[in-house]
């Protein structure tokens, strides 16, 4: 597949230049969280941007340093040193390409759609929750949180109490200004008008943001934004002294168990936000494309390795990002690279420039984002599906705003899988009544072990002195669980008086010995 399609290219360059600016805040924050140098978020961003999307097939999907490894990096960099930790970052891609080349891809298949809307919409209203704060001018957590409680013992609603007590009206009016353009760049009024509509709503809300500050600082200056209010990347006096700031991995940490356990933990965890926000996203591709999972951890292993060279973070194919990729109108993989590449030449050659841009206007985009995928219409959508599917979704959303996103989709994945328990428990086999006391269990196509609670409990409610017959001319493969079920009754039922006749057992196959069920 091509990285540029001429079709598309217009559209993706605007994609790519507004996850850039969405994409700039979050690299820093995210380091600046995790206790690494701000570069190395950096680096991440850039290396998800253009090595990872050279590899991966993933459409919309972008990658760069993910919020929700801040933890696990943070404690590894302290216990090993900075430059240890890259090994370890290295190591992690590696393990991830072995981990594509062993399919292992193929578990990203398994995550409910329930749960995968839920984890959606959960970040959307995690996204307004973190995002308020810094509409509001207030900048005491990091840009790229996505955590309901904070380091400080407070959370995401004692933030926004804070940020109401410290009001910064410059900082609001920004917002405001921000919103109100990405709301009228949506009205037909402004569709229709083919040279306003060509103007990319994101960059004319950051230019604005721009010179609204400008003008405070000339006219206002109780209203002019500065310092951690704004975009902060480190501004060396020359292109040559980015390389300075540069680290790379002790080769000689390879002697340290702990070193190799960090790279598992990372792999790992690394992996399963990648699979997630693939999933995710390809909901969300408006043309319904799907990723080939495997070759994805491939790519994120390679861009892994490469960061952690480099002196980079981890990456992770991150759904905040990929989110605003979709909504900014991205088409192909090429608007990641743009992302990629700008962050790379804006940041070594105008970091001046981008550390004028208010967070207010950023927080503008990434309040918009948060709403279209948290959107009422989404909660009705699942809601109408039924139960079955609006609690895990429900528990996702929940679990995921006042957790973190692994410990929300644990959650809902939970209770996905009691709900197919249940459903096995009701499905397993089943029952016909015939005349004069005779029954028939008819055995399902693929008996797996979670229908043993089933067959025991059809098997079990059998009068006395009766007559079963168990047939499995459905049945194609049964576990080993099912097998023992059956066989246990087949031994116990002369002391219930029951006759047993077996049907067609001797064609269904024991699931991985290809033995005959009884």
């Amino acid at each position: 597949m091509a990285l540029i399609s001429r079709e598309h290219a217009a559209a993706d360059l605007v994609s790519g230049t507004v996850v850039f600016l969405v994409a700039l805040p979050l690299c820093l924050g995210v380091a600046l969280a995790s206790g690494a140098p701000l570069i190395s978020g950096v680096i991440a961003g850039v290396v998800g941007g253009m090595v990872v999307t050279l590899v991966s097939r993933s459409a919309l999907g972008v990658s760069g340093p993910a919020a929700g490894l801040t933890v696990i990096v943070l404690v590894a960099i302290q216990d090993l040193g900075f430059k240890a930790f890259l090994l370890a970052v290295v190591l992690s891609g590696v393990l991830q390409v072995a981990a594509g080349y062993l399919r292992a891809g193929i578990i990203g298949y398994y995550f409910p759609s329930s749960v995968v809307k839920g984890m959606l919409a959960g970040i959307g209203i995690i996204l307004v929750l973190k995002q308020i704060p810094h509409a509001l001018g207030y900048a005491a957590t990091y840009e790229g949180d996505l955590q309901f409680a904070e380091a400080d013992g407070g959370n995401s609603l004692t933030e926004i109490a804070a940020a109401l007590s410290q009001l910064a009206p410059g900082a609001l009016l920004i917002a405001l200004v921000s919103l109100a353009i990405l709301l009228a760049w949506e009205r037909p009024a402004i569709r229709r008008r083919p040279r306003l509509a060509a103007i990319p709503a994101p960059l004319l809300v950051v230019s604005a943001g721009v010179v609204s500050n400008e003008a405070f600082g000339l006219l206002a200056p109780a209203w002019h934004l500065a310092g951690e209010q704004l975009v902060a990347l480190p501004t060396p006096a020359s292109p040559s002294e980015w390389f300075d700031l540069l680290a790379f991995p002790d080769f000689g940490a390879l002697a340290e168990q702990q070193v190799y356990v960090v790279a598992f933990t990372l792999a790992v965890v690394g992996s399963l936000e990648t699979l997630l926000s693939v999933e995710a996203v390809d909901k969300i591709d408006p043309d319904r494309r799907v990723t080939p999972t495997s070759l994805e951890l491939k790519a994120q292993g390679i861009g892994n390795m490469v960061s952690g060279l480099l002196g980079g973070l981890p990456v992770t194919q991150v759904i905040v990002r990929s989110a605003a990729n979709v909504q900014g109108g991205g088409r192909t993989r090429f608007a990641s690279f743009v992302h990629g590449g700008l962050l790379l030449l804006c940041v070594m050659l105008i970091p001046g420039v981008l550390n004028r841009i208010p967070l207010a206007c950023l927080a503008g985009i990434l309040l918009v984002t948060g709403y279209k995928l948290a959107k009422v219409s989404v909660f009705r959508e699942m809601a109408r599906l039924g139960w079955w599917q609006f609690v895990p979704f429900l528990v996702t959303v929940v679990g995921l705003v006042l957790t973190d996103m692994l410990t929300g989709i644990a959650l809902g994945m939970v209770v996905g899988v009691f709900h197919i328990l249940k459903a096995h428990y009701r499905t397993g086999s089943l029952t016909e009544t015939l005349e004069g006391g005779h029954y028939r269990l008819v055995l399902a196509e693929h008996m797996s072990f979670l229908h043993k609670a089933s067959v025991m409990r059809d098997l079990s409610s059998l009068p006395d002195g009766s007559t079963v017959t168990i047939d499995g001319s459905r049945c194609v493969l049964a576990d080993h669980d099912v097998r023992e079920v059956i066989q246990e009754f087949v031994r116990g039922a002369p002391g219930r008086g029951i006759e047993v006749r077996l049907e067609n057992l001797d064609r269904v196959k024991i699931l991985g010995s290809g033995r005959p069920a009884v």
